[in-house]
């Protein structure tokens, strides 16, 4: 059993890699409910999600180095106006990929090594000696859903290179700043004030070259750019739900996590 990585990403406990030798009679377990998705306002995005999940959620970037798309599912920390306590979704919404990959991702089973294998996240208590759910292998060799899970990751996998290579294009022509938002409560009184994140800066986006905007319109990145910006109007939106579901804001949105 591989020792899981020292900085796990965000939903994981543990990691351990998937094999027919320890898990050869175990399935896994079909759910209706998130509950892992509860209290977390902020969840990463794969550019191919924005059209989608920018009819839902603002779609903003983590501050500091690692720059990573999000989805932001509350304003708040603790808060998801889409997801009740319980883990039960709210009807049609949509759920990024990498909620739904969860309870599996696809690791490094050493620091050195090349290829990435199949892990989960024993944790999750989705996964086990059950009588029910889907089987996960066929003697040894590995079952049609444990195959579609494969699949999934690494098409997940894919779609997060695209992403970092949008992000280093933001980046490489200084688009991203520092995001703030202020929200004026219809009762009155002092604004709320959001911050902890970074937004494509529209100005220097206005004043990009020509060329530049030709070349980002070809390939597919201006229609991304301009799918983040229109979803930022849907932080009042969000900012709404909190407060009908009874979830107040603070004046200051903590920082988002790193990823």
């Amino acid at each position: 059993m591989a020792s899981a990585p020292a900085n796990l990403p965000l939903f994981y406990n543990d990691l351990v890699p998937l094999n027919s030798r320890d898990h050869a009679t175990w399935r896994a377990r079909t759910i209706d409910k998130a509950p892992w998705l509860a209290n977390q306002h902020a969840v990463p995005l794969t550019v191919e999600e924005f059209p989608q999940a920018g009819r839902l959620y603002p779609i903003v970037f983590s501050s500091g180095q690692d720059v990573v798309p999000l989805a932001l599912m509350g304003l708040n920390e603790g808060v998801n106006v889409f997801v009740e306590a319980d883990g039960t979704v709210t009807n049609s919404v949509y759920l990024p990929a990498y909620a739904r990959r969860y309870p599996f991702m696809l690791a490094k089973l050493q620091p050195t090594a090349q290829d990435l294998s199949l892990c989960f996240d024993p944790a999750s208590g989705l996964l086990g000696e059950f009588d029910d759910g889907q089987v996960l292998f066929d003697g040894t060799a590995t079952s049609q859903a444990t195959q579609a899970i494969l699949q999934f990751c690494e098409s997940f996998e894919q779609a997060g290179q695209r992403t970092q290579a949008f992000v280093e294009e933001l980046k490489k022509h200084d688009l991203l700043m520092e995001g703030e938002v202020s929200i004026q409560p219809q009762e009155g009184g002092q604004p709320y004030v959001y911050r902890g994140f970074q937004m494509v800066d529209q100005e220097k986006l206005r004043n990009s070259r020509g060329d530049v905007l030709r070349g980002w319109a070809q390939n597919g990145l201006l229609p991304l750019i301009y799918a983040h910006i229109l979803s930022l109007e849907l932080i009042s939106t969000v900012f709404a739900m909190q407060n009908q579901q009874g979830k107040g804001p603070i004046p200051t949105l903590p920082p988002l996590p790193t990823f």
